[in-house]
């Protein structure tokens, strides 16, 4: 375990990786992603003697290709991907990975050893750091009342269920949101994720703007009562394989609750710390 609590992260990055041409069609990046169930995809060089030069996540499909309209067929991972790729040391802690990542508004963290990308660390592994600890930061968030009144979003954006893929994917990135809750006769029936508009649209070729939101959402939701732990929440987006969840009161929705949001509060918690930290 580091000084200030969550390990290193040489202790939970993932060290294969998956690797895509530059030439390589956003539809193919797609069908990838959902076939290995992962939410990114480094982009390699034509170069063999070089490493990966960027990284392609769900969000960059969602937000440059979705809702730019794009065709999936014809534009190519190199024309969507980030680079260079953000990256950390192996012997910094989870704390400095969550820090780098609510700095730079992104998921995942390319690892580097003596100058090389060795591995990939994303927020679901800062989950699985924090949250399964059994002492450290999130242990002293779970003494707050009720800490997922504190983490969760209580506005939340709604899309029709009948609105097209290239709505809900215009909404997300209007709003920078990784999902949206579906309504249907006034009523909340279900929520659609950029997982959702990637795994269940873009990798099966489906149209983008005659595909009804209905075509991929996720229904029923899946909620967690207010009062419920940290540890309750995060066993359960880990059981269910989601990123989301709808936190309810009484029986009525009054926040969502998302992976980021796990570890948000750690982030805030630490930041003068990192402030400090000589560069």
């Amino acid at each position: 375990m580091g000084k200030h609590g969550g390990g290193l992260v040489k202790e939970f990055m993932h060290r294969y990786l998956e690797v895509v041409s530059p030439k390589a069609t956003v539809a193919a990046v797609a069908e990838r992603m959902n076939s290995k169930r992962i939410g990114c995809l480094l982009v390699e060089s034509d170069d063999p003697t070089r490493g990966p030069i960027g990284i392609l996540t769900e969000t960059d499909l969602v937000r440059k290709v979705l809702a730019a309209g794009l065709d999936s067929m014809a534009t190519t991972a190199n024309q969507v991907m980030v680079s260079p790729i953000v990256t950390i040391p192996e012997d910094r802690t989870m704390l400095d990975a969550s820090h780098m990542m609510e700095t730079n508004h992104i998921r995942h963290l390319g690892v580097v050893e003596s100058g090389e990308i060795v591995g990939i660390i994303s927020v679901r592994d800062l989950v699985r750091s924090f949250v399964d600890a059994e002492s450290g930061p999130v242990s002293d968030i779970e003494k707050v009342y009720r800490p997922l009144g504190i983490l969760m979003a209580t506005t939340f954006a709604t899309i029709p269920s009948n609105a097209s893929l290239l709505t809900a994917a215009q909404v997300m990135r209007e709003k920078r949101l990784g999902s949206l809750l579906t309504i249907e006769a006034g009523e909340i029936v279900g929520i659609v994720t950029e997982c959702d508009l990637v795994r269940k649209g873009l990798a099966v070729n489906r149209g983008a703007e005659d595909t009804p939101v209905s075509a991929v959402m996720s229904s029923p939701l899946l909620s967690i009562d207010v009062n419920r732990t940290v540890r309750d929440a995060s066993k359960m987006m880990a059981e269910q394989g989601v990123r989301h969840l709808t936190v309810t009161e009484s029986g009525k929705i009054v926040g969502v609750l998302s992976v980021r949001d796990l570890v948000k509060m750690v982030s805030v918690r630490d930041r003068p710390r990192f402030l400090g930290k000589p560069s």
